[in-house]
């Protein structure tokens, strides 16, 4: 599965957030439910327009995205 099929950003939607298949649900706010203690099952029972597939998708975004941020520049920190 490719995230970037489900995960669209749009800028007039949700500030420029990425969100689910053009939908106002972002990324973050089921990594927020998930990181919160809700199941998979929980969310998509609350939100019946969300699929397993936009979950791993979201999951997968958000995995992409602190694969990217691993490869930039560490900075030290002025004391």
């Amino acid at each position: 599965m490719d995230y970037r099929d489900i995960i669209t950003i749009e800028p007039g939607k949700r500030s420029g957030q990425p969100c689910i298949r053009g939908l106002r649900m972002t990324v973050q706010d089921v990594l927020e439910y998930l990181a919160g203690g809700m199941t998979e099952e929980e969310i998509l029972d609350d939100f019946p327009d969300l699929t397993h597939e936009d979950i791993r998708a979201c999951l997968a975004f958000a995995a992409d995205r602190e694969r990217r941020l691993a490869v930039l520049p560490q900075y030290e920190m002025a004391v």
